[in-house]
This record gives structure tokens, C-alpha cells and sequence, in this order.
């Protein structure tokens, strides 16, 4: 209730929000409101119905989201305000690690608990991310189907490496040590970016490209130069479009991008 009060109290000085709803934990287990749009299908999965109270604002989105929209548009979403959180009375908010301080200092001060998570940079990494949050929600169960379906997707591939680049948002490329490039290697396909001297975020220009063209070429991006005419009419380059949803979350983004993966790699093959 004081969370409620101080809420309508913020609402009237001027900001802005939602009607109230309070979330009282479901049994044993807490009640959450997410500010991070990859923790946001994960929490999906390991929630109970009610417990998972709002989704970030990113996840609405189909550019940004890691959620499919069906999936999204079950729950509601916040802007991640101190306000909008207070509004829905939750045990527990799920941020990014780069939570503002003065954001987090609010919450706690409001009795509300803050688990942080970070971005993920293998599969290792997003198995642990899962557990992590099972065991904040009390479904530990459900954390570990996820798991499994994880370790089945990612399962190594024992093809031989395409030499393959992926251009993003921006045109740049991933690194090695990303958990794209780690599910690349699983699906049988080698990040050709350290094989042309670039790193992560380095900027790859359609110039380069044309002059040392990879086996397979995914395109996650809109850059001018990544629509280019001129890519077509290279030989023996195979050329698809990557969801770039696919790209940087982990937990249950991991199986469709190994699947989609694991189809391109086998297109270059046939």
C-alpha cells in the first residue's frame, strides 16, 4: 500500500502513470516486473500466470524484441520508471546490471527487491543467466526444460566451418568472444570477421566485402550498402537475411537461432 501511495503521490506531482495493480506474490514465490528485454523471455518461461507482472517496453517492440509477439503481447509492458514499477507494487524488479543508481536506490528504498543480470557472451553464460532467474522466480523446473532445450539446440556441429560474416545493425561485425560467434560454431559456420582483421563492432564496408567475399554472407542489417546491387552479382557467395532478434539474447532465443542457422548451413551445402 505504501508503494500505491507513493505512486498516485508521484502520478500527481506531474509523472505520468498507469493504474495501479497491485501484485501480491504468488504462493511462495515473487512477484516481478522486468526492465530487460532478454530477461523478458526467459521470465515468460519460468513464471507462473500472474507472477510475471509487465515486460520491458523493448519487448513490444519487433525490432528490438527477443520475445516472439505472440509471446509479448500477454503481458503488459513499462517504460522502466520508478513510477510505472511503484503503480504495479512488485517483489521484485529484473534489470540490467547498468540499472541507474539513483533508479535502483529508489526502488530499494520502496522495499522493492533489485536482481540484476548481464548481457550473455556464450551459451555457458546464458545457461547460468537461466538458472539464475528460475531460482529467483521458484521454478527451478521449468528453468531446467529450458536448459535442455538450450543444450539440444546448441549442440556442436561436426561439419566443416563455412567461412561466414555477419553483417549487423550498423555494419558491423561480431567478435569472437560473443555468444553469436559461439552459436555460429555450433551450426558449422566460422566467424570470418577475426579472419579479416576486424573485431567486435568493428565497421565492415561494402568495399570489403566485394574484395574478400565469404562463402555465406547474413545480412542483419539495413545499411545502404548491405542492400547494394553489387552483392548479388558476386559468384560464389550465398547471401541471406538474419532476424536481427536472433542476434543478441540468449536463453530461449538460442533454439530458433541455431534452427535458422543450422537451415543456412545447410543451404550452402546442397
Amino acid at each position: 500500500m505504501i508503494r500505491l501511495v507513493a505512486a498516485a503521490a508521484l502520478a500527481l506531482g506531474g509523472c505520468l502513470a498507469p493504474e495501479p495493480a497491485p501484485g501480491p506474490a504468488i504462493g511462495d514465490r515473487p512477484t516481478i516486473v522486468s526492465l530487460n528485454p532478454c530477461a523478458d523471455a526467459i521470465l515468460a518461461e519460468v513464471t507462473a500466470p500472474g507472477q510475471l507482472l509487465a515486460i520491458s517496453h523493448y519487448s513490444k517492440d519487433p525490432r528490438a524484441s527477443s520475445m516472439e509477439p505472440d509471446d509479448a503481447a500477454r503481458y503488459d509492458a513499462t517504460g522502466g520508471t520508478v513510477e510505472e514499477v511503484l503503480a504495479l507494487d512488485p517483489d521484485v524488479v529484473v534489470a540490467s546490471s547498468f540499472i541507474g543508481p539513483a533508479t535502483r536506490a529508489a526502488l530499494t528504498d520502496f522495499g522493492i527487491a533489485v536482481e540484476t543480470v548481464g548481457s550473455v557472451g556464450s551459451v555457458a553464460d546464458s545457461v547460468a543467466q537461466v538458472r539464475q532467474l528460475a531460482a529467483l522466480t521458484g521454478d527451478r523446473t521449468a528453468g531446467e526444460a529450458l536448459v535442455a532445450r538450450i543444450d539440444k539446440a546448441a549442440r556442436p556441429s561436426e561439419e566443416t566451418p563455412v567461412d561466414t560474416v555477419l553483417w549487423q545493425s550498423g555494419g558491423i561485425v561480431p567478435g569472437e568472444a560473443t555468444l553469436v560467434s559461439e552459436l555460429l560454431a555450433r551450426a558449422g559456420l566460422a566467424n570470418g570477421a577475426a579472419k579479416r582483421g576486424l573485431r567486435q563492432a568493428d565497421y565492415l564496408s561494402l568495399e570489403a566485402v566485394l574484395a574478400d567475399p565469404p562463402d555465406l554472407l547474413l545480412v542483419a542489417g539495413s545499411e545502404r550498402g548491405q542492400g547494394h546491387p553489387a552483392l548479388a552479382a558476386l559468384p560464389n557467395t550465398h547471401i541471406a537475411r538474419l532476424d536481427p532478434n536472433l542476434v543478441y539474447c540468449g536463453g530461449p532465443t538460442i533454439p530458433r537461432a541455431m534452427a535458422k542457422l543450422r537451415a543456412l548451413r545447410k543451404s550452402v551445402a546442397s
